[in-house]
Formats: C-alpha cells, sequence, structure tokens
C-alpha cells in the first residue's frame, strides 16, 4: 500500500538533524563517551515534594477519571496566586488560565484557533520550530521576523511592512528567548503591545524560562502591562522551572476570548491532563522560593564553568542573563550543522546547530547547560585539545542567509 502523506507535511523545514542523529547512534555504538549539550532538557531531579504529591494523588480513585477540559479549578488557582505572587499581575482563574499538556500542546494548537488559510503570522528567526509548525499545520504563512546580535536579538517592529502587519492574525515573540538567551524589558513589551493594538494583532508571548535567570534578574511577564490583557496570551510551563520536563504540564494565561478559542480547540483534540499530574503542579506553585534559587544556583555556576573555559580558548561569549543555553557564534569557514558534526565526531561534544531553529541562526550554535560540571570542563578540555576554534575566526563575518 503506498501511503501518501498530508501535503500540510512536506511544507515543514527539512529535518536537518538526521544525520546527527546517525552519528550520535554510531558514536555510541562503538561506546564513545558522548556528552549531549544539545537538548534543552534539565539533568536535574524533580522535587521530591511535587514527586510525593504525585503519589499521593495517584491513589486517589477520583483522579482516575477523564479530567476536565480547562484543568482542574484548584489548578488554575494555583496559577493565578502564582501571578499575583511572581508578577504582580491578577488573573480570573475561571476564565483567564487554561491548563495545557505542556506549553508546546498550547503553542502548536494557537494557531489552529486563530489563523486560517492564507493568514499571516509574524514568527522570530532564529525561533523555538513549534512556533512555525503550528502556523503551517493551520494553513497560514508565516512572515520571518529577523533576530539579529545588533539589535540584542529583539524584532525590529518598525521594519515590518505596513501592509504585513494588516494582514497578520498573530505575533509570536519569547523572552528570555530560545535559543538565543536574549532578555528584554516591559519597555519592550509596551511596544508589542501598541504594535498588536494599532493592528489588531493576537501577542502569543511564550515565557517558558522565566525562573532560569541569572546575576539578579528577574524577567517579566507581557501580562504587567497595562492593556495587555486586550491583545495577548501567555503561555508557561513547569518543565524548565522545576525540572518536570517529562510530566507534560503548563498553562496559558491572559485574554479571555483568547483562552476560550484555544478551549475550543482542546476540547476537540484532547482529554486534558492527567489531575494527579495537576495537583503535583500545585504543589510546585506553592514552592518556596529558595528551592527555586538553588536550581538557579546551579545553572549560573555552569554557564560560568562554560563560558570561563570558553573564553580561555578564545571564543567570545556574551553572558546570557537568562535560559540555561548558550549561543555562540562559530568559525566562518563552518556552517553550523558541519561544526556540530565536528564537534561529535572529533570531541564527542554534542551541540545544536544554529539552523535548527531558522535561516538567522546560521552561523551560531546552542549550547545547553545541562549536564554536570564536571562534564562541561570535560567539554571544554575537549574542545581546546582538539583546535576547532582558532583566533582568526573571532573577526569573520557570520554565514548567514537570513
Amino acid at each position: 500500500m503506498k501511503i501518501d502523506k498530508a501535503k500540510r507535511l512536506t511544507k515543514l523545514p527539512p529535518y536537518l538533524f538526521a544525520k546527527l542523529n546517525k552519528m550520535k547512534s554510531r558514536l555510541r555504538e562503538e561506546r564513545k563517551d558522548l556528552i549531549d549539550l544539545g537538548v534543552g532538557d534539565p539533568d536535574l531531579p524533580t522535587p521530591s515534594p511535587i514527586i510525593k504529591r504525585l503519589s499521593q494523588a495517584a491513589e486517589n480513585p477520583r483522579n482516575h477519571r477523564y479530567p476536565s477540559y480547562q484543568g482542574l479549578l484548584s489548578f488554575r488557582r494555583a496559577v493565578s496566586q502564582w501571578y499575583q505572587r511572581r508578577f504582580g499581575v491578577g488573573l480570573d482563574p475561571e476564565k483567564e488560565v487554561l491548563t495545557l499538556i505542556g506549553s508546546k500542546e498550547g503553542i502548536a494548537h494557537i494557531s489552529l484557533a486563530l489563523i486560517n488559510p492564507g493568514d499571516i503570522a509574524l514568527v522570530p528567526d532564529p525561533a523555538y520550530p513549534v512556533y512555525g509548525a503550528g502556523v503551517i499545520f493551520a494553513g497560514g504563512k508565516s512572515y520571518l521576523l529577523p533576530l539579529r546580535k545588533e539589535n540584542h536579538f529583539l524584532p525590529c517592529l518598525e521594519k515590518i511592512d505596513k501592509k504585513v502587519a494588516q494582514r497578520a492574525k498573530i505575533l509570536f515573540i519569547n523572552y528570555p528567548n530560545n535559543p538565543t538567551g536574549a532578555v528584554t524589558t516591559k519597555d519592550f513589551f509596551q511596544s508589542i503591545v501598541d504594535f498588536a493594538k494599532e493592528f489588531n494583532i493576537v501577542v502569543c508571548h511564550d515565557l517558558a524560562y522565566s525562573e532560569i535567570s541569572f546575576d539578579g534578574y528577574s524577567p517579566p511577564s507581557i501580562m504587567e502591562i497595562k492593556r495587555a490583557k486586550e491583545v495577548a496570551i501567555e503561555f508557561h510551563s513547569l518543565s524548565k522551572t522545576f525540572n518536570m520536563t517529562g510530566w507534560r504540564i503548563g498553562f496559558a494565561v491572559g485574554n479571555k476570548a483568547i483562552i476560550e478559542t484555544l478551549n475550543e480547540v482542546k476540547t476537540n483534540i484532547d482529554s486534558g491532563v492527567f489531575q494527579a499530574v495537576q495537583e503535583a503542579g500545585i504543589e510546585a506553585l506553592r514552592m518556596n522560593e529558595h528551592a527555586l534559587k538553588k536550581t538557579q544556583e546551579i545553572y549560573q555556576r555552569r554557564r560560568n564553568i562554560l563560558t570561563e573555559g570558553l573564553a580561555r580558548i578564545n571564543w567570545q561569549i556574551q553572558l546570557p542573563k537568562a535560559t540555561f543555553y548558550l549561543w555562540l557564534k562559530i568559525p566562518s569557514r563552518f556552517s553550523s550543522l558541519e561544526f556540530a558534526e565536528l564537534l561529535m565526531e572529533r570531541c564527542g561534544v554534542i551541540v545544536t546547530p544554529g539552523i535548527g531553529f531558522g535561516s538567522c541562526g546560521e552561523g551560531y550554535i546552542r549550547i545547553a547547560l545541562t549536564v554536570s560540571e564536571e562534564r562541561l570542563e570535560e567539554a571544554v578540555k575537549r574542545i581546546r585539545a582538539d583546535n576547532l576554534i582558532s583566533r582568526e575566526f573571532l573577526n569573520a563575518k557570520i554565514k548567514c542567509k537570513c
């Protein structure tokens, strides 16, 4: 039987990591010691109070049945209380909060809720690939907003063609940013809200990394901006903050009409989050801030170890104030995919090539701080010994197709 896949799948960007994955499998079969700095999956354990709450909740037969589509009201109240404590933002837990099966699910589905075939979405480049994939599945078209170092990896709203802005339905933003690690200010969010109101655009802000920050920096929420609720929805996840990537629980907050529209999609596609996991989520959102600070301190130490080690071999580093990623310029004689292959083959170090996040990611690699300090030190030692990095690349022009 011949299987013809849907045309929408043919519109997805080519899968660039097939060769890397094949190489990874081969090297592991050869028992080569690989240090995986490619995946943004915390290696730290989920805090024990959260696990204990899950265990207790899982034994309750009440939680063995279908959950509500919107999520437990008690979980949504915990989200509302957390937003009030963290950002000083009031939310109606019944109408302005929606439980998600991880923020990725909600981000992918928001385009189905708002985009008609042919509609335009404003999508940053480089970016988390799910933004663009969701637009493709909805039949929309992505208008790419280059994120460049000279503009602090922020989109230039003033460069968006007015005719494009008038046709746009959604604007995706993400700060603290994956993959660049860039952060922003409330003034930037104010400009986003003003732009969205002018052109009647829904803002979708991905705030997954708000609690992974360093050096006293505290990332803001777009919901802190006056009248943001008129145009915006914000996605959050417990994955990175509480080391719960495998638990699959997140939430969306903001404009009640947008929340309800997203909920309409979800009621037809999924059956909600296991209630025991939601109860564990309540425990997470009520955790003492001291536990979060310990996680931040671990990632800050890792950041410092890696950046200081790479700086000693003349690698230009800009310390990120948030996320657990480094976004690093590479020698211009390599593409990002070629460089990632060389690091894996010659050093046993796995990184993510920047091109995987969009054409403007070319010339960079992303490194995740999700291994121990000892492994990071070993990674630096291997790269230094191999001499892949040379002084002359520091002033070379980055290959960039954007």
